[in-house]
């Protein structure tokens, strides 16, 4: 059955087979769980680390951005579940000479519902994946506590300095928090800035994500000096950046965030 996916690429599945499926990104393969797909995932990257108790049993196929492409060949996936952005694009379309390889593109709340949908749809979870998307899409919608746009800068990274830009799935989370991004501005998704450029921004408020680079308490004093006047705070770099099931407990947790910034 032919499947397209968020590039617009056809692919075909055989659905009369036994489902073997192999996930290249930690929040997809969250998903899959979810949608009760425990024993057709084969295989998952060294970064799915969620759920806990159900990822130590499946095969690893090396990092997002590394992978073991030949270990993959020898799980013999039905299917191959991977990201635009979180993998590199020539391994991917290695293992797209092999495999069907449906690969997502997710920069806000919309496409990661339509992700959620075509993924339900590929593997028979269609009812699930329906359900998932109602309670994501009602937790969205709940009275959200009012809040004075804040100039907000979103860290990813420490060396060089990166932070989150335009066009990506955090900043669309970043506005649903209702913070005006410093940097939407810059070209590219995650653009490196200077000490000079975060002092022009001057934000109220720094966000040091715990992922992908771990932020942590030492960290702040740091920022603390370069932008003595923001209020800089670590934060949960799974629910600003997971787009699969995750998104049940992320507007909870933003209502929380802002409801800590208030004066």
């Amino acid at each position: 059955m032919h499947f397209v996916d968020q590039l617009g690429r056809k692919i075909n599945i055989e659905l009369y087979s036994q489902l073997r499926i192999i996930s290249l990104v930690p929040s997809q393969t969250e998903l899959l769980f979810d949608l009760g797909l425990d024993g057709e995932v084969v295989g998952i990257t060294k970064f799915c680390i969620h759920p806990k108790e159900k990822v130590v049993q499946k095969e690893k196929v090396g990092g997002t951005k590394n992978l073991n492409i030949e270990k993959i060949i020898a799980l013999k996936p039905t299917l191959i579940i991977a990201n635009k952005e979180e993998n590199e694009k020539e391994q991917i379309e290695e293992l797209a000479k092999h495999f069907p390889v449906w690969i997502s593109d997710v920069i806000d709340l919309h496409s990661a519902l339509e992700m959620i949908t075509a993924v339900g749809k590929m593997t028979g979870r269609e009812k699930v994946a329906e359900e998932l998307n109602q309670k994501i899409t009602e937790n969205f919608s709940a009275p959200f506590a009012p809040l004075r746009l804040k100039k907000v800068a979103y860290f990813i990274w420490q060396n060089p300095m990166m932070v989150a830009g335009n066009k990506t799935f955090i900043n669309d989370m970043m506005q649903r928090c209702g913070f005006k991004n410093c940097f939407q501005n810059l070209k590219g998704h995650y653009p490196e800035i200077s000490l000079a450029q975060l002092q022009q921004a001057n934000p109220e408020v720094i966000l040091l994500s715990s992922e992908p680079f771990p932020f942590k308490e030492k960290h702040i004093e740091a920022f603390s000096k370069i932008c003595p006047q923001a209020k800089i705070m670590l934060v949960d770099g799974e629910l600003f950046s997971w787009y699969g099931s995750r998104l049940l407990h992320a507007p909870s947790y933003f209502q929380k965030l802002a409801a800590s910034l208030q004066p």
